[in-house]
């Protein structure tokens, strides 16, 4: 997993609640067993006609927007079923950061295994970045989780995020499940040579 400290970029703005996973990454798309190849089919529905062309009013299908790392969207994003694809497409499209003024508890979770920031904000704070972004493709905010805080090139956006201190030193350091546990590995190598 790689490190997450600071990122730049701008912001693609998903004026919706409620977001679902079920629209963020569709049932018809969850047969592949590895984790890559989903960004391809991320908010398929939304992004795409019957015929395979892309919606041009849709967000993601312009630019600069389509090549955003951050994603800001309205509360509770990530509801609906537990599917791990969601942040696995919304990771493989090339999304770092998830801003939100709530979040579904199983999808904010996955998030941190998957090396996405997800930061709780203000409904406030979110829905000027939202508005921000939607009134100007090229602007652009700053996440430093070392800090802990988010602002925007002019400064006038400025919030600091809670975040466990377990899940800050995980992404610092891009660890996963499998990272954590081969943090240990001189203390695993040395039980495993002990006879009993």
């Amino acid at each position: 997993m790689e490190p997450f400290q600071v990122l730049s970029s701008n912001v693609a703005p998903i004026n919706r609640v409620n977001v679902d996973t079920d629209q963020i990454i569709p049932k018809q798309f969850l047969k592949r067993i590895e984790r890559t190849g989903f960004g391809q089919f991320l908010f398929n529905d939304w992004r795409f006609n019957e015929d395979g062309s892309e919606k041009s009013e849709f967000i993601l299908n312009r630019q600069p927007y389509r090549d955003a790392n951050i994603l800001v969207s309205g509360r509770n994003f990530g509801c609906g079923s537990s599917r791990e694809h969601a942040p696995w497409a919304l990771q493989d499209f090339g999304f770092k950061c998830i801003i939100a003024p709530s979040f579904a508890d199983i999808f904010f979770s996955n998030c941190f295994q998957n090396g996405i920031l997800p930061i709780v904000l203000p409904e406030e704070t979110v829905q000027e970045i939202m508005e921000n972004s939607e009134s100007d493709p090229d602007y652009e905010i700053k996440v430093d989780l070392r800090t802990q805080r988010v602002w925007d090139t002019n400064e006038e956006v400025v919030s600091e995020f809670d975040i466990e201190p377990f899940r800050k030193h995980c992404l610092l350091n891009g660890l996963d499940d499998i990272g954590l546990t081969l943090e240990n590995e001189s203390d695993i190598e040395a039980y495993e040579m002990k006879t009993f």
